[in-house]
């Protein structure tokens, strides 16, 4: 399917926000609608030309928004849908974009249509999720909620009890309670994203990420019944909102392209490897230099390659999802795992506070739903004021406690320090748009990914424009042959490299871009 890329994906920087976390300008201890405003500018200055915010709409948020109760109201605690559609405009006039967290497969128990599909008499809710037509059989592969309410029947969750599946059909039906993507269910619940969908970007959003885009019709091994069904939506796109930007967290390209989305996530999971990058044992941006990127590499060069070597293949530094980076990675390895994630094809996410190195907070007890991965949704730190500028609130009302260190990295004291690494990311951002051949759709072709070994090479190209990116994140100086040579350098952190005789040193805990 051929998908029109909004022009401005081309070049686009994300920064993705968890409101919660973000700014809080009323004092209730939660980020809202007007804090993200009153930080337009900051996102600006870094460089970023988007914003991806979580889930923002109303929720009893038992799995932190991702559980939505009504679809078309924001969430009273972040504000009105008269505050979200002035940050659409603020956005805007800053010649930024937005993109809502759109959760397409569940909603909460809480929903008016689960609400309404629990009673016994039939009625225009009865199949919007997914039922067995008895109480003494579940969804096979899938846990459920049963035993609450006089309907018979057992009804598919997606992940936690509180989240019932929304039914889009079985692309393969094996029992009678299992409804083909033309049922009329299947097909009413289609139509009621849509119209969600619709509603925001009438109110001016400028498109969507896509919760778990993938996982919407079920028995659909080759995914061909949800590549079908996001045909389907891409048309109604066309037709109706041409310029509205689709992002997927799917993880496989060449699927999520055909469907009519504009880029996808690589995903912390399944087989990516993304994660023997940041998040490993040994990550290989980790300065022991014990690191593999090799697998990582061959998993990307299949996906670009499925993609039609589109390149529209989004890594992001980390999210709300997974472990902070500098988890993992610190000191001067943070900026050059940015050198690296600046200069590879598809649009690059920055979670919030990632720019200035904010860390997993140790220890904390789960806060709506978090578990493990309530230490990487933090509040924000700005400055050293009283909650380091987060929230007025007292302490104890905080959504999530604070990283209490007292070295703990700020935004202020970072935007003043030129060594930073918020301003290394910054000096990061504007080489990425000042050369075409490192954005979104330059090519890439890789030079060097040895099993085990460092540095990564790679070329990223656009026309008659070429860039040699060398990245050694190991604290010893290693050597590759390369038949590219090195012209001018664009950038480097680290030192300076060698040449000679077709073969290229490279310094310890270094990167570097050069025209060939």
């Amino acid at each position: 399917m051929k998908n029109k890329n909004p022009l401005w994906l081309d070049n686009a920087v994300f920064y993705e926000i968890y409101p919660q976390s973000f700014n809080d300008t009323n004092g209730d201890g939660i980020g809202d609608f007007r804090g993200i405003i009153e930080k337009l500018d900051y996102i600006r200055e870094l460089g970023c030309t988007a914003i991806w915010m979580n889930p923002c709409f109303e929720s009893p948020f038992g799995d932190a928004g991702y559980d939505v109760s009504d679809y078309m109201k924001a969430a009273p605690r972040y504000g009105t849908n008269e505050d979200l559609k002035r940050l659409f405009n603020e956005c805007h006039k800053r010649d930024m974009h937005i993109l809502l967290d759109l959760v397409p497969g569940h909603t909460s128990v809480e929903h008016k249509w689960f609400k309404e599909s629990l009673k016994a008499e039939k009625n225009e809710f009865t199949d919007r999720y997914v039922w067995t037509d008895s109480i003494w059989e579940e969804p096979q592969g899938m846990g459920c909620i049963r035993g609450i309410s006089d309907r018979d029947g057992s009804c598919a969750v997606n992940f936690f009890s509180h989240q019932p599946a929304l039914n889009y059909g079985f692309y393969k039906c094996d029992r009678p309670w299992q409804q083909s993507m033309d049922s009329e269910g299947a097909k009413a619940t289609l139509e009621a994203m849509k119209d969600v969908m619709r509603f925001w970007l009438g109110m001016g959003c400028d498109g969507f990420r896509v919760d778990m885009a993938g996982s919407l019709v079920k028995h659909d091994e080759d995914g061909k019944g949800t590549i079908k069904l996001w045909q389907n939506v891409r048309e109604f796109l066309d037709k109706e909102f041409p310029e509205a930007a689709m992002v997927s967290e799917w993880g496989e390209p060449d699927k999520s392209l055909q469907g009519g989305f504009h880029m996808d996530f690589l995903l912390h999971f399944g087989p990516s490897h993304y994660n023997d990058l940041f998040r490993c044992e040994e990550p290989f941006f980790s300065s022991r230099g014990k690191g593999d990127v090799s697998e990582f590499v061959k998993k990307y060069t299949e996906n670009y390659e499925k993609s039609q070597r589109k390149g529209l293949i989004c890594i992001p530094s980390g999210n709300h999802d997974m472990d902070r980076l500098a988890r993992s990675i610190h000191g001067d390895n943070l900026k050059i795992a940015f050198a690296f994630l600046l200069s590879m094809p598809g649009a690059p996410f920055i979670y919030y506070g990632d720019e200035i190195g904010m860390r997993y907070v140790e220890g904390l007890t789960s806060v709506e739903g978090g578990y493990g991965r309530t230490g990487s949704r933090t509040p924000m730190q700005w400055d050293n004021t009283t909650n380091a500028g987060f929230s007025s609130a007292s302490k104890e009302l905080l959504y999530i406690p604070m990283d209490e260190s007292p070295d703990r990295p700020t935004a202020q004291a970072q935007m003043n320090d030129k060594n930073s690494l918020r301003s290394e990311i910054k000096r990061l951002i504007d080489i990425r748009q000042s050369r075409k051949a490192l954005q979104s759709r330059g090519d890439i072709k890789f030079v060097y990914a040895e099993k085990n070994e460092y540095p990564l090479a790679y070329l990223r190209g656009s026309g008659d424009e070429w860039v040699l990116v060398i990245i050694n994140p190991a604290n010893r100086e290693v050597s590759f042959d390369c038949r590219f040579t090195p012209v001018d350098t664009i950038y480097s952190f680290g030192g300076e490299i060698k040449v000679e005789d077709g073969r290229i040193t490279v310094p310890p805990c270094f990167a570097g871009y050069f025209e060939v």
